[in-house]
């Protein structure tokens, strides 16, 4: 299924599409690099458990073990798990690992408490520790804090641990009357919630740089008099922007057809978006105060599916202009200043998402029947396929560290039934998680901003 930003829109005539372009294409992502060891002591319990603290305390040893099994391309996490120690034998070296993580419980003031350590074992050293009262009632924020402490304790940098991943499911759709809403989940597919209620059908979401407001597109039905005077039923794309605080929404562009595909600006002052108020669709910069809009790109062919990159000088794009949907970029401080063609691979391609150092660029590529996920430098270099016989894959989305992507795959099941879920690969390709299962068909993957 061709999936641009718009269900109701295949704006570029598939019956326009030629052969293929020559183009070399390097194999499945298979990078491989030297992994640094990692192992867990065996957890310390200096503290008489009551009620349910017993499988809180065993759910929170198993978070922070599978938490860092995400980051197994930096990380060989080992199985066999030493007893704790307070104070490692550097020079025995008889750990035979590279960090040693060290785990207790014990009470303080009436309150339980956890004492996390990182050493590193081959410089000898105390790297990282956490020290704090345990949130029993909110466990997996704890674990994930205190994960994500360790890690960057070790690595300098911000892990995935604490971010969350907006997508849309249609599990709300009863028989034929399809609807779509938007969810959110921890970055491990863990804890969803439903955030929009509409009961229609939702596209596109986006999330502000500072996560506190959502972009996103709802398909909408009218009634007005046709010529003859009689009522008919008409649709428009209409955009909207959520309050993730306030759970507050409110139209901000309504023009005749499609307003679509939006996302923020750097400094989420300003969105790019699809209109097509002008016939056929092009891509607009709209200032969120004044509603003011300056129009990026103007071609008698349908341009979509806009993302900027971190400082806002490069904007990615699909594009019909070529005669087949591919990928372009520009500098989107003029009208149609310094277009150029990235991609020539497949019959056509879909969704071009920067990686956060905006270096890279992912989309999806209809080949051998079937889309798959592709990774290509912003200057149009380095063409490299992350997916290969594993359904049909679409719509990737960077992580906030640059070191994953998130993306859905279908997998057909018979005649009747596919099933369509969201997945997690590292920037490589290898696939970690299949974070959605039986919760209806999802789409659009966004990652937060941190």
């Amino acid at each position: 299924m061709f999936k641009l930003i718009i269900a109701a829109l295949l704006i570029f005539g598939l019956n326009a599409f030629s052969q293929d372009d020559t183009v070399t294409i390097v194999a499945v992502g298979e990078a491989e690099q030297e992994k640094d060891t990692l192992v867990f002591s065996k957890l310390k319990e200096d503290a008489k458990y009551k009620g349910e603290e017993a499988n809180t305390i065993k759910e929170l040893e198993n978070l922070l073990i599978e938490d860092f099994k995400f980051y197994r391309h930096l990380f060989e996490i080992k199985e066999e798990r030493p007893s704790y120690t307070d104070s490692p034998k550097f020079e025995e070296d008889s750990l035979e690992t590279r960090y040693l993580v060290t785990m207790r419980t014990y009470e303080k003031e009436n309150a339980l408490w956890g004492e996390f350590k990182i050493y590193d074992i081959l410089n000898k050293r105390l790297a990282g520790s956490v020290n704090e009262k345990i949130w029993i009632k909110n466990i997996r924020k704890f674990g994930h804090t205190v994960a994500n402490r360790l890690y960057k304790s070790i690595t300098g940098e911000e892990s995935i641990f604490n971010t969350k991943i907006v997508f849309i499911s249609d599990r709300t759709s009863r028989g034929k009357d399809v609807r779509k809403e938007i969810y959110i989940m921890d970055f491990d597919g863990e804890k969803k919630q439903r955030i929009t209620f509409k009961n229609s059908l939702i596209l596109s979401p986006a999330i502000s740089p500072d996560n506190t407001q959502l972009l996103f597109t709802s398909i909408e039905s009218r009634w007005q008099k046709s010529k003859d005077g009689r009522p008919r039923k008409v649709q428009n794309l209409n955009l909207y922007l959520y309050d993730l605080k306030t759970r507050k929404q409110k139209v901000v562009s309504s023009v005749k057809g499609i307003n679509s595909g939006a996302i923020f600006s750097a400094d989420g002052e300003d969105i790019y978006l699809t209109l097509s108020n002008l016939k056929n669709a092009d891509i607009y910069k709209m200032n969120l105060k004044t509603r003011k809009k300056q129009r990026v790109t103007k071609h008698f062919l349908d341009d979509v599916d806009p993302h900027i990159n971190k400082d806002g000088s490069l904007m990615t794009f699909l594009s019909g202009r070529s005669g087949k949907a591919m990928i372009y970029t520009m500098d989107p401080s003029q009208v149609e200043k310094d277009v150029k063609r990235i991609s020539y691979v497949g019959r056509f391609n879909a969704s071009p998402r920067f990686s956060p150092d905006g270096k890279e660029i992912v989309f999806s590529s209809w080949v051998d029947n079937r889309f798959d996920i592709y990774k290509i430098d912003s200057s149009g270099n380095n063409l490299v396929r992350l997916t290969k016989d594993f359904g049909s894959n679409e719509e990737p989305w960077f992580s906030p560290d640059g070191q994953f992507i998130v993306f859905t795959s279908q997998r057909v099941i018979n005649s009747k039934k596919a099933e369509q879920d969201i997945y997690i690969m590292n920037r490589d390709g290898e696939i970690i998680k299949k974070l959605t299962n039986n919760y209806g068909k999802t789409f659009t993957p966004r990652w937060s901003n941190f």
